[in-house]
């Protein structure tokens, strides 16, 4: 479609790219955008997510509007954060931050909020915070030990990937999965749609 407004995904989550793809949207480039996503003191889960997603975007924004074919681009960012109460859990790299993270989620309830954040062709910024509950099944040590091995848990929010081997701790999910997963496809398509970018322009050739 000649004239289709491009779309840059500014993430570097394979996860958000097959979300995106699974919806029949595929982003013209990705530009990571490299922010520091330490909490700041106090800071509760929904606005450390809201905050972050804005500082991606304004980030990213800027290394578009320095590239002659993607300047005027939508350009669309998201952070993903998972937390016990008022609580934020890393996104684990290390072995005993994984451990931890499991062994507070274990046998309980937590929420996933998602923030996403998306910058139209005329500069302006849009934003959605969508939040989701879920309930793991209490882990045993074997299953403790046995998750932090596969490696799965690295550079994930709240230690574990729902989409992989931890989707068999989960008991129950209130709310959105694709939130869980890191980009909530419902409200994605929404805000993308209502913003007048052709979502449904790759769904002929989807199958």
């Amino acid at each position: 479609m000649l004239g289709r407004p491009k779309l840059v995904l500014a993430s570097a989550s394979p996860r958000r790219l097959a979300l995106l793809n699974q919806s029949g949207i595929e982003p013209d480039a990705l530009r990571p955008a490299d922010v520091d996503e330490t909490p700041t003191k106090g800071e509760l889960p929904r606005a450390c997510a809201t905050r972050l997603a804005r500082a991606k975007a304004e980030a990213a924004l800027k290394s578009v509007q320095l590239d002659d074919d993607l300047r005027g681009a939508f350009v669309l960012t998201a952070d993903t954060v998972v937390a016990v109460g008022r609580r934020i859990l890393p996104k684990a790299e290390l072995v005993d931050e994984a451990s931890q993270c499991l062994r507070l989620l274990s046998g309980r309830n937590h929420r996933v909020y998602s923030a996403i954040c998306l910058v139209t062709p005329k500069g302006g910024f849009r934003q959605r915070l969508v939040e989701s509950k879920v309930r793991f099944k209490r882990l045993s040590e074997e299953d403790i030990d046995g998750y932090v091995a596969s490696g799965e848990w690295r550079g994930k929010a709240g230690g574990y990937a729902v989409q992989g081997i931890a989707g068999s701790f989960v008991v129950k999910i209130v709310g959105s999965y694709t939130n869980i997963v890191g980009l909530p496809l419902y409200e994605t398509l929404t805000l993308l749609g209502g913003e007048g970018f052709p979502i449904r322009h790759g769904w002929l050739n989807a199958s």
